[in-house]
């Protein structure tokens, strides 16, 4: 039995072991000394990571929106709403985390950087996805358009986030001209920490999206029951 357990929950024993990891190694390890960054370099480890688990996780609630498109079981969408839902949290991060950069590096937390207001426009896209649903109470309706807009509004979240700041000038790294961090010869050191930790956050906010995702389920059974 215990052994089952484990095997159970072996990629959330995974998510923790490297997440810790980050949190000790990304303090504790050595780091290129560039001009500038100095020692805010190490929020490399944990800024870049919740935008790559922020896109795993959107990615994966698109692709239940079409599930649900094609085969209208509720469940599909009760998951990808709390895979949005996630992914708007690890957003918030990926947002603090840069702004907190912004302000040792660039000397404010907003600067009116491309990218900055370029995020900030996709965020409220995914508000507006959430009022829209709060905003329709017939379940099958309001599966469907809010379906139909996420399968829009993501690629249109990409193109602000990875196109549109690359077409101007920017202070940040990878856009407007300017190169990306594997462009300053990161030491082994840092990509040491920094694979796993892209890892170890993912793995966390597909954890976190299951969780709720049960909660959400067996709230929505006990609705129908009581209904």
């Amino acid at each position: 039995m215990e052994l089952k357990i484990i095997y159970k929950s072996w990629w959330k024993i995974l998510a923790v072991v490297l997440i810790f990891y980050t949190l000790i190694a990304g303090f504790l390890l050595p780091v290129p000394r560039l001009a500038i960054l100095h020692e805010t370099i190490r929020n490399l480890y944990f800024h870049v990571p919740m935008w790559f688990s922020m896109l795993a996780v959107m990615v994966t609630s698109v692709a239940f929106n079409i599930l649900f498109l094609r085969t209208g079981k509720e469940e599909y969408d009760l998951a990808s709403v709390e895979c949005v839902n996630t992914g708007l949290m690890f957003y918030v991060l990926g947002l603090v985390t840069g702004m907190l950069w912004a302000k040792y590096t660039w000397g404010e937390f907003w600067s009116g950087d491309p990218k900055q207001n370029s995020a900030a426009i996709a965020f409220l896209l995914y508000c507006a996805y959430l009022v829209l649903r709060n905003s329709i109470d017939e379940e099958q309706k309001r599966a469907k358009i809010s379906a139909i807009y996420n399968v829009f509004a993501f690629p249109i979240m990409v193109v602000l986030l990875f196109v549109l700041p690359r077409m101007t000038d920017s202070l940040h790294p990878g856009n407007g001209g300017n190169p990306a961090f594997g462009k300053y010869d990161l030491d082994s050191n840092m990509r040491f920490v920094f694979y796993p930790a892209v890892a170890g956050w993912t793995i966390f906010a597909f954890l976190i999206a299951t969780l709720r995702y049960r909660m959400r389920l067996i709230e929505h059974k006990r609705n129908n029951i009581n209904l």
